[in-house]
């Protein structure tokens, strides 16, 4: 099993919907957790997160946590020697997103509502890998300067999956489909 599927299978779905949208969480949707946001299809996830190849012992930004499945998964894949940061946009989402985490043995992850005008958190990078659950109009600059090097960022770009992997002060770009996402809030500046 590859790390990607053992992470599926530790860390079900459904501890993370409303209770309404439970009885779908296996299907390959996306499911309304309230204030126009989504659970994305677990297909999509599985595929960013593939992408995104986290590492044991990592520090990895999850953008756009919503109701902190993805920050499972991420916590999940870096272990115990790792650190995962989610920062969601919509308080109640923040809020709910952290209760539902605390509910894992994943200590070492975390939700926190984003700070305004503010993309990600950096005062917390480098980040060795960010997660971005929302799409941007253009590659978010603001995040990039989050990036480490060596390190992965993986984000909707205009409805393009994107891989930007840093190494040695380069920066790598490629793109992997086409995916639909909620927008991403980004800063007035970007």
């Amino acid at each position: 099993m590859d790390a990607v599927a053992d992470a599926f299978e530790a860390v079900p779905r459904s501890g993370f919907l409303p209770g309404g949208v439970r009885a779908w969480a296996e299907e390959d949707r996306p499911l309304g957790i309230g204030y126009g946001q989504t659970s994305s299809q677990p297909r999509t996830v599985a595929d960013m997160l593939h992408l995104l190849n986290v590492l044991p012992g990592q520090h990895v930004l999850d953008v756009g946590a919503g109701s902190g499945w993805t920050t499972a998964l991420l916590a999940h894949l870096v272990g115990s020697t790792g650190s995962v940061l989610g920062v969601e946009r919509v308080p109640q989402l923040a809020a709910w997103g952290e209760e539902n985490l605390r509910r894992t043995a994943y200590g070492w992850a975390a939700i926190s509502q984003a700070q305004a005008a503010v993309l990600g958190s950096p005062e917390q990078a480098p980040f060795d890998r960010i997660l971005v659950s929302a799409a941007a109009r253009h590659l978010p600059g603001a995040l990039l300067d989050q990036l480490a090097d060596p390190g992965r960022m993986v984000v909707p770009v205009a409805g393009v999956m994107t891989l930007v992997v840093r190494s040695g002060g380069h920066d790598e770009i490629s793109e992997h489909g086409r995916y639909r996402f909620v927008p991403l809030v980004e800063s007035p500046h970007e």
